[in-house]
């Protein structure tokens, strides 16, 4: 039997991928899918949201994405959703209508125009826009949007329905799931192998083969491995009508906001990026500046109904990329520091796990150089 600490969309991939291909698991969380899933905004954009130190992050979610069609259908028969319930969007949401990422000032569309040639150098899929061309496919945008990049490739989904979804779907096929606080990892011998957790209730501890630790940014707490809390507050608006068709990625005066519509009307804007360690606070300073600037994009917004504000931790590695597989710790698998990108390489790191995809699981090794080292063993050669 194998214990996957963490119940985020992460972790309940994990645990629903093992048991489908027959293997016995065990999730052990004391709130499923409340943590970074519930603030998250869902999207599945590796396209729009490169950058240009992350090429390796750009490959693995480019893969993940391509898993997205048939994890979801997957997911959905397994969480017992009839098709009618999927087609009327009470699935997982899943949308395909891809990213506009537009700018607001000049040097906003300065430094949009600079990332549009590295896209190019690196052969993405994207189609430079003027600003009355993206307009054209979002009505609702301010006039004073300068230009924009259409990614038409990239998607999103609600994270809530999917780890709904997942919970369902692991209840169904009987996957124990453990309400508790994993106070430590329970190790046996010389070497330290990890032979199961301890818990902070009855039954106090749980054996097993393996561990999978997908604790999010709360994994540093019980393993050497370098993942921080870094903060996000989000909001939720509700409309009517939908104000957007796709989602809308903008920066105003170099700040990024992003606009995601849901399939039932509501309007996910977000999210800030804060160093506070484990402050979970929403503050009025972190959502005035959303709501400044979604504003500046897209002026209806201050019109809608604030549905919910919510602050969440994702787990930040120093390269920004997972550390996914073994921990060099025998019996301990790592599946965590996901950052931005839980909700869109969450079938990839399930598919890593399982050994499917031999030559990406090296771009995520926990065994991987950092970024520092590299540097600091090319200063010393050079």
């Amino acid at each position: 039997m194998e214990v996957i600490v963490g119940g985020g969309i992460v972790g309940l991939t994990i645990a629903w991928r093992l048991s489908r291909a027959g293997r016995a698991v065990t999730v052990v969380d004391p709130a499923p899918g409340t943590g970074a899933t519930h603030a998250a905004a869902g999207m599945l954009a590796p396209v729009s949201e490169v950058t240009y130190t992350e090429e390796p992050l750009l490959r693995l979610g480019l893969a993940s994405l391509g898993r997205w069609p048939s994890f979801a259908a997957e997911l959905a028969a397994d969480a017992g959703l009839d098709a009618p319930a999927v087609e009327a969007g009470r699935g997982v949401d899943l949308r395909t209508d891809g990213t506009l990422d537009v700018a607001f000032g000049a040097d906003d569309l300065a430094a949009l125009d600079e990332l549009a040639a590295f896209m190019a150098k690196l052969g993405l899929p994207v189609e430079r826009l003027t600003g009355r061309e993206c307009r054209r496919l979002e009505p609702m945008l301010a006039p004073s949007v300068r230009g924009g990049l259409l990614a038409a490739g990239d998607a999103w989904v609600d994270p809530r329905r999917v780890a709904a979804a997942l919970l369902a779907a692991l209840e169904r096929r009987g996957v124990p799931l453990v309400r508790a606080r994993v106070t430590a990892l329970l190790r046996e011998g010389e070497g330290g192998a990890v032979r199961g957790v301890l818990l902070d209730q009855a039954p106090g501890e749980l054996r097993a083969d393996g561990v999978v630790l997908a604790a999010g940014a709360w994994s540093a707490e019980l393993a050497d491995v370098e993942v921080r809390p870094v903060k996000g507050q989000i909001i939720r608006l509700r409309s009517p009508e939908p104000l957007l068709s796709r989602c809308v990625r903008g920066t105003v005066h170099g700040a990024y906001v992003y606009l995601v519509p849901r399939g039932d009307g509501e309007l996910v804007v977000g999210a800030t990026q804060e160093e506070l360690g484990f402050d979970t606070r929403v503050t009025a300073g972190g959502l005035y500046e959303l709501l400044r600037d979604a504003r500046e994009l897209v002026p209806g917004v201050t019109e809608l109904e604030v549905a919910d504000v919510v602050a969440g931790l994702r787990p930040g590695t120093p390269d920004n990329v997972p550390y996914i597989g073994p921990s060099g710790t025998p019996g301990l698998t790592l599946a965590t520091g996901h950052h931005r990108g839980g909700v869109l390489l969450a079938p990839l790191t399930a598919a890593i796990l399982l050994g499917e995809e031999p030559e990406l699981a090296a771009l995520c090794a926990p065994s991987r150089p950092r970024a520092g080292a590299r540097v600091e063993a090319l200063e010393e050669m050079g």
